[in-house]
């Protein structure tokens, strides 16, 4: 018999967040995620996107042992202010046991039809700046710190459970060894610079960053705004990001483009992968974790191209020559081998014309499913 237990609570919630660690503790290639900083994201204190959403959590246990997991996430805005009748559900891990997937679902139904919402989508978290997805492709390969990895079974179960695909992700890689045309790139970045009066920015610290952060996700709400499912960052969300991030970033991979009259219209964040070093301090960061991911901080060898942004008055216009130019000139000195892509909707066309002359090979796919309620 499967028992589903709702949690809450800083204790509550480190269970939830432990589960995956006993279900992936024999794969290579599960990537954790830090736990406090786990639990921090779920505090209704700590994370503002708790002002306009909420979240319930439940494990479910067979024979008194957890065997999976699932968050239940209604977002008022998507529901209110965009009149998308939707219910999300993410960080969905589960045992290869259609019983207990198919009890942790029923939860997802019956909190969207209390709220008489139309149908259920996931796996997604709160907004487009959480996790997406689930892998159909690539199980094979190192996940990343911004990615859930998971079983080949869960696409399986979804289906089973009368779920289709409603968004298609992919994740690919290129790398340094096949460029070949960096000067092409020089004279390409030059030449937009001067046709559209653009000024690139470069930084050696956070501090000069800093005065530009609420400006960068600005900008991140304009250029996604036309995208399904996305939600614009708020205020207070800005500020939680900014905490939570910015130490993990090198300033020197992080790029601005500001147009004649100062105006911000293209940003490019790369960040180091974490992904060994999360594996390394298995989620904790004292005593030790903190010496992996000083060690990772120092390793480019392998970055995560984590995020572009381009203001739609400037896309296909050929921006990302002037970004690339200033990322090709730092793989030379940082030594950098290889360049990876977080999740791209198949259905974002001008992100794909970003990368379509760089040889970027599809390594995993991943879909969000749908279900009408």
């Amino acid at each position: 018999m499967i028992k589903i237990e709702e949690v809450s609570g800083r204790k509550g919630l480190k269970k939830f967040i432990l589960f995956p660690f006993k279900l992936y503790k024999n794969s290579e290639n599960w990537v954790p995620p830090l736990i406090k900083d786990e639990i921090d994201f779920f505090d209704k204190n700590i994370n503002p996107v708790f002002e306009s959403a909420e979240a319930r959590f439940f494990i479910a246990y067979k024979n008194n042992e957890p065997v999976g997991r699932i968050a239940v996430i209604l977002n008022w805005i998507e529901i209110k202010e965009q009149n998308l009748s939707k219910v999300r559900f993410g960080w969905f891990d589960y045992i290869d046991d259609l019983d207990v997937s198919g009890a942790l679902l029923e939860k997802v139904y019956e909190i969207g039809r209390e709220n008489q919402l139309e149908f259920v989508e996931g796996p997604m978290g709160f907004s487009n700046m959480d996790k997406v997805g689930v892998m159909v492709e690539g199980f094979e390969y190192l996940g990343t710190m911004a990615t859930w990895y998971n079983y080949p079974y869960y696409k399986d179960h979804l289906e089973k459970h009368g779920f289709t695909v409603e968004k298609e992700f992919i994740e690919s890689v290129f790398y340094t060894k096949d460029i070949t045309e960096g000067e092409a790139y020089e004279k390409a970045a030059s030449l937009i610079e001067r046709r559209y009066e653009l000024k690139a920015v470069n930084f050696s610290s956070i501090k000069e960053i800093e005065p530009y952060i609420e400006e960068m996700f600005d900008l991140f709400n304009r250029s996604y705004a036309s995208l399904p499912s996305f939600v614009a960052v708020t205020q207070k969300q800005k500020e939680f990001f900014k905490k939570k991030y910015i130490s993990l970033i090198n300033p020197k991979l992080i790029k601005f483009i500001f147009d004649k009259n100062g105006k911000m219209v293209c940003f490019s964040i790369v960040i180091t992968s974490y992904a060994k070093a999360l594996q390394k301090s298995k989620g904790k960061l004292f005593p030790f974790g903190f010496y992996h991911f000083y060690k990772a901080r120092k390793n480019h060898r392998s970055l995560l191209f984590y995020l572009i942004g381009i203001d739609p008055e400037y896309q296909r216009k050929g921006l990302i020559a002037i970004v690339f130019r200033d990322y090709y000139r730092d793989f030379q000195k940082l030594d950098t081998h290889e360049f990876i892509q977080t999740p791209q909707l198949v259905s974002n066309h001008s992100i794909q014309h970003v990368w379509k002359n760089f040889n970027a090979q599809i390594f995993v796919r991943r879909n969000t499913y749908r279900k009408n309620l």
